[in-house]
């Protein structure tokens, strides 16, 4: 997940060849019948499967919030709807981003940037349709970090003043974390020196050095460095941003808009993967299985490490904070980084998720 959110977009940890050409054409049901009529001896348990197969494709690469696909993938949610699904890498989220208005790519993910929102006002058009990744209080995997050299300086967050602080992004997600963190410590940003590190990993060595003195890190780098002895954490991003949408679901306006009966089933084998995370991470069902689909599908391949990383959360029922996503686009657009106008109202569109949920039933928590 480093690299996808050092640049703003997404991870590039694995390779997947794509040729668009060769994608077989979206089939949906015959109008003769009922294609959401639930029945118990669906494989699914509830949709009845496609008549024709579909292949549905998703911008993603490895990323530990990508849950979610790769278990729905493993545990045949997806087979059980008669989708095959096929994961997709783009050189950079400039790539992605016509390539998923254009339906070339049904799905992918991202994260709430101004260049992201600058694509939305130039007239790409995607849809925001879901949580891929928010913070869960008290175990965020996306938040601060001190060197061990501040361990005796560094109590409360007013004591960031005057420190060095590093970060990967400007007019980011990660910007965004950071203003909250000062406007919670009653600080300004003349009131720090602020760092521009474009990479997560390169942080790990800055505060070892003490070139740096905290830093906005990430999962699993956090808990690599706390083992490690580079860093140790600091509070936690939910004490000043407790409903912060940091990841999103993003789909191509064909594949929500005109195929539905493929996107429908897509979003529910979707979400009981999210619900089989859930169960093994919250609830500690099943948690052994799920860790080894997640060592497989990511770049954390040591089961070890994921009883030590504060996972990425994810809603089972799919739900955003969707005042959050504002709240990022104003402060976005307040710092002049954002050109044109958005219609969020249009940008955000949850009624595909919605209407999943209603035919499997609502997540038991």
């Amino acid at each position: 997940m480093t690299k996808w959110l050092k640049n703003g977009w997404l991870l590039s940890l694995l390779a997947v060849a794509l040729v668009v050409g060769a994608c077989s054409p979206k089939e949906t049901a015959p109008d003769d019948k009922d294609p959401n009529e639930v029945a118990e001896n669906y494989p699914s348990g509830d949709m009845s499967p496609l008549d024709k197969r579909a292949k549905v494709i998703i911008a993603e690469d490895g990323a530990a919030s990508g849950a979610g696909f790769y278990i729905a993938k493993e545990r045949g949610y997806f087979e059980d709807y008669n989708i095959e699904v096929e994961f997709a890498q783009f050189a950079n989220s400039d790539d992605m981003l016509p390539a998923l208005a254009a339906g070339e790519v049904d799905i992918a993910g991202g994260v709430s940037t101004a260049s992201f929102f600058n694509a939305i006002a130039q007239g790409i058009d995607v849809k925001i349709i879901a949580d891929k990744g928010h913070n869960v209080p008290g175990k965020s995997y996306f938040t601060f970090v001190i060197g061990n050299h501040m361990v005796d300086v560094i109590k409360d967050y007013p004591d960031f003043k005057g420190k060095k602080i590093a970060i990967s992004s400007y007019n980011s997600i990660d910007e965004y974390i950071f203003e909250q963190m000062l406007a919670h410590a009653g600080l300004t940003k003349d009131d720090v020196e602020l760092v521009l590190l474009g990479d997560f990993g390169s942080m790990l060595g800055a505060i070892d050095s003490g070139t740096i003195d905290a830093a906005l890190s990430i999962e699993p780098l956090i808990a690599q460095g706390v083992d490690k002895g580079f860093h140790v954490r600091f509070g936690d991003a939910t004490d000043y941003a407790p409903e912060s949408q940091i990841a999103l679901v993003l789909g191509s306006p064909q594949f929500m808009n005109e195929e539905q009966d493929i996107s429908l089933r897509f979003m529910a084998a979707y979400l009981k993967g999210v619900r089989d995370y859930n169960d093994a991470f919250i609830k500690d069902i099943g948690k052994d299985e799920v860790v080894e689909i997640m060592t497989k599908h990511t770049a954390l391949k040591d089961p070890a490490l994921w009883e030590k990383v504060n996972v990425t959360g994810l809603d089972p029922d799919g739900k955003m904070y969707i005042d959050d996503i504002k709240k990022q686009y104003d402060a976005y657009k307040a710092n002049g980084a954002i050109r044109g106008d958005v219609d969020l109202s249009k940008a955000i569109d949850t009624s595909m998720t919605e209407k999943a949920v209603k035919e499997i039933g609502e997540y038991k928590r």
